[in-house]
């Protein structure tokens, strides 16, 4: 069998192609901020879609209808913030106040207990150099050089306040870099807007263009796993505002029995913090059960378990019930998408980590598992703005 030999030209322009190909990836990771602000954007742009598709039933035109959604959704924001602004205002400034006695109080808690102290503040050199200092206080009692050997101990040793004012300062010089600059996030948020409210008025066009890309005879697939992907990541989105409320509302109410302080500001703590599936919930916890180490740590007890009981119903109850014969995401690939996307690209990577999964899902089952594979189809999904793609 002869050998195909590499002309000139061929090695040319395969050289093209890889430089080509290697500049696009370079040019993607310059620009990845954009990029995942952008994904965002068409993200609340589905949404927008299906609420302006619904608007034209009532003869408004649709960049009218998608205009009035977005800047409606703003207006109830906005009309919420308002109303509950003054107790936040109070309730945030007594979190910030409290916190850092209620993370003492259980550092004393702990330091009780040198087995649990072992495990949370570092292990056990930790915990025996706290034991050291406690008893060389206690032998030179009465004395200066008791003060000096307490006051070189504690030095040595961080406390569990500075160890989490170190880690949270860390994570957030990392995690949110783009805080620091106002023209940054006003940028962002400007771009998610205006995407909103351009595919939410004519998501057709966008559409139609991927589809001139494809070749004529796979243009009636392309519509279909298009239509999968803006249903999947629509019905996510909805989703998790839903949720926002419901663990927002349901949250403050528990906390409010449990008579926990700054129960409204924890509510909207845990609220937003929804919206990043499986470590958002995680932290919202933290917080509350902190200020619940303000009154006894059998009170902090009774707040990690009223947060563990509102995650599982919200599992097993609320999401399936919103999403019914949506996606189905299993867990461990969600947490380490979720790590993966938050190490690369921050916090923008971890909020968008899920729906980038869900789409990824829908993608592979469309074009792999039905045409490749042969498995049988999924029911057909609508599209962005409603209607129903071919078969």
């Amino acid at each position: 069998m002869s050998e195909r030999r590499w002309r000139g030209a061929d090695v040319l322009r395969t050289t093209a192609i890889v430089s080509a190909f290697l500049i696009a990836l370079l040019l993607l990771w310059i620009a990845r901020d954009i990029f995942l602000t952008a994904f965002i954007g068409i993200l609340f742009g589905c949404a927008v879609s299906s609420g302006a598709g619904l608007l034209t039933k009532l003869r408004v035109p649709r960049g009218v209808g998608a205009a009035f959604v977005v800047f409606g959704f703003i207006a109830v924001l906005y009309g919420v913030g308002v109303w509950i602004a003054p107790t936040l205002r109070d309730q945030g400034a007594l979190l910030r106040a409290r916190v850092p006695e209620a993370v003492d109080r259980a550092e004393a808690w702990l330091n009780a207990r040198p087995g649990l102290a072992g495990l949370v503040l570092g292990g056990q050199r930790v915990t025996q150099a706290r034991a050291a200092g406690a008893d060389t206080a206690r032998a030179v009692e009465g004395t200066r050089s008791a003060v000096a050997a307490d006051t070189a101990n504690a030095a040595s040793v961080p406390s569990l306040r500075q160890r989490v004012s170190q880690e949270l300062s860390g994570a957030s010089r990392y995690f949110f870099p783009f805080l620091s600059s106002t023209i940054t996030v006003a940028a962002g948020l400007f771009l998610i807007l205006v995407l909103s409210i351009y595919i939410g008025a004519d998501p057709g066009l966008y559409r139609s263009g991927l589809l001139h890309l494809m070749p004529r005879s796979a243009r009636a697939r392309g519509e279909v796993v298009l239509g999968r992907v803006a249903t999947v990541l629509r019905k996510w989105l909805v989703t998790q505002l839903i949720a926002m409320v419901v663990i927002g509302v349901v949250s403050t109410a528990a906390l409010l029995i449990l008579h926990v302080k700054a129960a409204v500001a924890l509510g909207v703590i845990a609220g937003l913090l929804e919206f990043v599936p499986t470590i958002g919930p995680i932290l919202s916890a933290i917080p509350g059960i902190a200020m619940g180490f303000l009154d006894s740590p059998e009170k902090a007890l009774y707040v990690g378990l009223a947060y563990l009981l509102i995650q599982q119903l919200e599992g097993h109850l609320l999401i399936p019930m919103l999403m019914k014969e949506g996606m189905d995401l299993p867990p461990a690939l969600t947490i380490i998408t979720q790590g993966v996307m938050a190490l690369l690209f921050g916090f923008l990577g971890l909020l968008v980590a899920v729906p980038m999964l869900a789409a990824v899902i829908a993608l592979v089952k469309a074009l792999y598992v039905e045409n490749v594979i042969g498995d049988a189809p999924e029911p057909a999904a609508s599209l962005a703005d409603g209607s129903t793609p071919p078969a």
